[in-house]
């Protein structure tokens, strides 16, 4: 069998094959590879160490958001370091680069030590690379050595990878701290980084990624697909996944960063329709107001087949050429609009969005009414609704703007939902209503707001019609498989339920059998592929023909599994009387959540969601100090599945994102005036405001860290149950 050996491994490859051809015959092959494959990465280390800098930083904030694996809860704060961090020379001239996280405290002196040279030198920030996640610094020197770059296009899966620092050691004459690894992945966290299972954590960041030859990779900095900021992944560091920016991408920016410009991510400001990004077309479900995209001309429903030449097959596609672009990049763009190809040439990508901002009528909607049209539960006092004159029992039968000359028509809750959802606050809409009172047919006119911040005292019952699963097929009782299908429909607008995306029987008729007996009450669960338990409990007028909302508790550091009884009884009444179902994840860790159980909490959820009826306007992550932490994370992290998010003496931790109008998310955030997290819990909720997403905050008096009071908690339960309101 023949084997061949790639141009970029063949470096290190002669080392080693020198070193057997000059060893005798009966010496050990594995002690000579080893041998020469030590001096490699000596040589390959000695090669870059002239050019990787000690950074010390003095003054500054003490912590900064973020908590790394097992050390806190998500987004808890990180006592920042006082030991060295590490830079590397980009330019002769004393141009240094180094990770973003490494100044996340905002220091306010920086000092930088080079390598041959006894003095440390004082060093100012000259901007920031805010997608990459990295900073420019610049120092008083001449002639400083700038390491030979590894070409993007030649790295490869398998090659050695060794990273680099200068925080162990306080001479920088010494060669650098180093571990060794292999390069395990290319063009990761949206096209922007090499990924290694070498060891990156703070002791390296900032530091380099190496080849055995000695040409550098990139710069080693924490990152996340899922979160951004200085801080973003940090929580797995050491865990066998790390990143680096290539150098040549570094080089590639260095002139704008040299000019003090700060670069932004280039945001395009469109969202997918659905929630598969690997493997639905990529349909535009959502445009961010006064966005490229909108400035552009492009539409929700235009599927995007081509950008700057290249085809995009899906959004995950889209992210990946998206994601190394920067602010005032241009594109050309190609779409399909019907059966219609359209081209948009110059798309200047913009640095910021206008945050979208619901728009509102004022109805809460009866819920599981297969229509044609909306029955109307509830209509808000002081609302657009209410001024427009619609009642209590009313149907709504079209919902347009008033530009249009017929309103579209509306076929259920969802469409209506989704009809709103593309309409921005000062929209003037017309209203086809079916009166209660006589069947008379009347169109009406109101101009939309945005929501209020407000929660109706009391909200009428019945809240459905029952009629759930009219014309589809039962569910099937729950299968042994911890991994149940995904019940979420990868295309079209929100369902009342996610029984109706399933297709009808067209079988012959098979023969009736006895309906599997629904589970009620207070269950343990178990995912025994994960080895983890969940607790659920489920009303016990429990009616598949009724969907229910779903809130998931999140209990505090310690308390797994323990208040199960506890929280069931606390929501006993609200959930028969409102159809809610409860279930409580557990953490696998005492010391509370960690961001990286988010995806197993999902298999959870989403397990009870494909066993039940489950309403998923009404999905509520919820909980208190550490286990409200993990609400706000999985909230932003699990849009797809989460509408609401509710906390209670929990701050936000990481930058919220933004809030986009085919998954939007509405927060119910409270602490008590004692509380002596209560000065950051309120700056979260103004972090959410300035995103405009809609906030209900409640500041409890004469209270510290418990629960909800009596009127906080009746609020938060109204809350729930109007998460669908119109």
């Amino acid at each position: 069998m023949k084997f061949t050996v790639p141009k970029t491994a063949r470096p290190w490859v002669a080392v080693v094959a020198v070193a057997l051809l000059a060893a005798p015959v009966s010496a050990q092959p594995k002690s000579d590879i080893n041998d020469a494959t030590e001096k490699a990465m000596k040589a390959a280390s000695a090669k870059v160490a002239p050019a990787i800098v000690k950074i010390e930083t003095a003054g500054g904030t003490e912590t900064i958001t973020g908590a790394p694996k097992g050390k806190g809860p998500p987004g808890a704060g990180i006592r920042k370091g006082v030991g060295p961090t590490t830079g590397l020379v980009v330019s002769a001239d004393g141009y240094i680069i180094s990770s973003a996280f490494n100044f996340a405290n905002k220091p306010t002196d920086i000092f930088v030590t080079v390598p041959g040279r006894p003095q440390r030198l004082v060093a100012k920030i000259v901007a920031n690379d805010q997608t990459r996640m990295l900073t420019l610094l610049k120092i008083d020197a001449k002639d400083l050595p700038v390491p030979e770059t590894f070409p993007k296009k030649d790295v490869e899966v398998g090659q050695w990878g060794l990273t680099l620092g200068r925080t162990l050691d306080n001479n920088v004459d010494h060669p650098p701290s180093m571990s060794v690894g292999i390069v395990s992945a290319t063009n990761r966290i949206w096209g922007k980084a090499i990924q290694t299972d070498a060891k990156t954590s703070p002791v390296n960041y900032g530091g380099s990624l190496v080849s055995i030859d000695g040409r550098v990779y990139g710069v080693v900095v924490p990152a996340s697909t899922r979160a951004e900021g200085e801080t973003a992944g940090v929580d797995v560091y050491d865990g066998g996944i790390g990143f680096a920016v290539p150098l040549e991408d570094i080089l590639a920016s260095l002139p704008r960063l040299k000019e003090g410009k700060d670069l932004r991510r280039g945001l395009l400001g469109v969202s997918p329709q659905g929630t598969d990004v690997y493997n639905a077309p990529p349909v535009i479900g959502a445009i961010q107001p006064d966005s490229a995209a909108a400035r552009a001309g492009l539409q929700v429903g235009d599927k995007i087949i081509e950008i700057n030449g290249k085809p995009v097959s899906n959004y995950s596609t889209l992210q990946h050429i998206m994601g190394p672009l920067y602010e005032s990049d241009e594109l050309a763009i190609k779409v399909m609009r019907g059966d219609k190809e359209m081209a948009f040439k110059g798309v200047k990508l913009l640095g910021t969005t206008t945050a979208y901002v619901a728009a509102y009528f004022g109805v809460l909607p009866m819920r599981d009414d297969p229509g044609p049209g909306v029955e109307v539960r509830f209509v808000y006092p002081k609302s657009p609704a209410e001024a427009a004159g619609i009642k209590v029992g009313d149907r709504i039968m079209k919902f347009g703007a008033a530009t249009l000359p017929t309103p579209p028509a509306i076929q259920n809750r969802a469409a209506l939902i989704a009809a709103i959802q593309r309409l921005a606050p000062g929209t003037e809409v017309k209203v086809e209503v079916k009166r209660k009172d006589g069947g008379k047919v009347e169109t009406v006119q109101a101009k939309l707001v945005p929501a209020p911040d407000d929660v109706a005292e009391k909200l009428p019952l019945p809240s459905s019609a029952g009629k759930a699963l009219e014309g589809v097929k039962p569910k099937d009782p729950p299968k042994k498989d911890p991994f149940p299908k995904d019940p979420f429909p990868p295309k079209g607008p929100l369902n009342d339920c996610d029984a109706q995306d399933e297709k009808k029987d067209d079988k012959k008729e098979e023969p009736k059998k006895d309906k599997p007996k629904i589970e009620t009450g207070l269950m343990t669960r178990a995912n025994e592929a994960l080895g983890r338990e969940y607790w659920v409990y489920v009303p016990d007028n429990y009616d598949p023909n009724v969907s229910h909302g779903l809130i998931v508790w999140f209990h505090q550091a310690g308390q797994g599994g323990k208040d199960s009884e506890k929280m069931s009884k606390t929501f006993e009444d609200f959930a028969a009387d409102n159809h809610f179902i409860i279930m409580g994840p557990k953490a696998g860790a005492e010391a509370g959540w960690r961001p990286t159980e988010t995806e197993v909490v999902v298999q959870d959820v989403k397990a009870v969601i494909a066993q039940y009826t489950i309403d998923r306007t009404r999905v509520v992550a919820h909980g208190q100090a550490n286990g409200g932490e993990m609400a706000f994370y999985v909230g932003f992290n699990a849009r797809d599945v989460f509408r609401g998010v509710c906390t209670t003496g929990a701050t936000l931790g990481n930058p919220p994102k933004e809030n986009i109008a085919n998954q939007p998310l509405a927060f119910f955030i409270s602490g008590g005036d004692k509380d002596p997290l209560i000065k950051d819990i309120v700056e979260s909720k103004n972090l959410l405001i300035e995103k405009r997403f809609p906030v209900i905050f409640r500041e409890m008096k004469e209270s510290g860290k418990e629960y909800f009071d009596q009127k906080t908690f009746t609020d938060f339960l109204n809350w729930a149950d109007s998460l669908d309101r119109i």
